[in-house]
């Protein structure tokens, strides 16, 4: 089932030319980044490590929401380190990924009901739900 969006909070814009090996630019200037395909030489990054970059920072705001309606405080020293693979079966390409949270000074059974709580509440984590292995550990 696909989720409506009642009220459009922001729009990203960018545009991609030469894939992989090209070139990505968002409309406001903000985001101007060579690609390079994961392993290969050159200065690029690649849409594995965008896609971990995107959904570390929105997990850690989803985190700070869960923190609040749990009345506690997110440690200010919170991270989380995301490894998105791509892999292959058969001639398809897929991905899973990673999120290893610290939260560091938290009780773990405190710490995984945060993570639950943000991990259901992450548009991200939404977007994967059912579409990729994902594995959250508390680190």
């Amino acid at each position: 089932m696909i989720n409506q969006i009642d009220t459009v909070l922001y729009t990203g814009k960018t545009v991609t030319t030469g894939g992989r090996q090209g070139e990505s630019r968002s409309d406001d200037g903000r985001l101007d980044i060579k690609l390079t395909p994961p392993g290969a030489a050159g200065n690029g990054t690649n849409p594995e490590q965008l896609l971990g970059a995107g959904w570390s920072a929105c997990f850690i705001g989803a985190m700070g929401k869960a923190a609040a309606a749990l009345k506690i405080n997110l440690p200010a020293d919170v991270s989380v380190a995301t490894e998105v693979d791509l892999g292959k079966t058969d001639n398809a390409f897929f991905l899973q990924a990673r999120l290893n949270v610290s939260l560091p000074g938290l009780e773990p059974v405190l710490a995984r009901a945060l993570v639950d709580a943000a991990h259901q509440t992450c548009p991200y984590s939404k977007a994967t739900r059912g579409n990729i292995d994902v594995t959250i550990n508390l680190v």
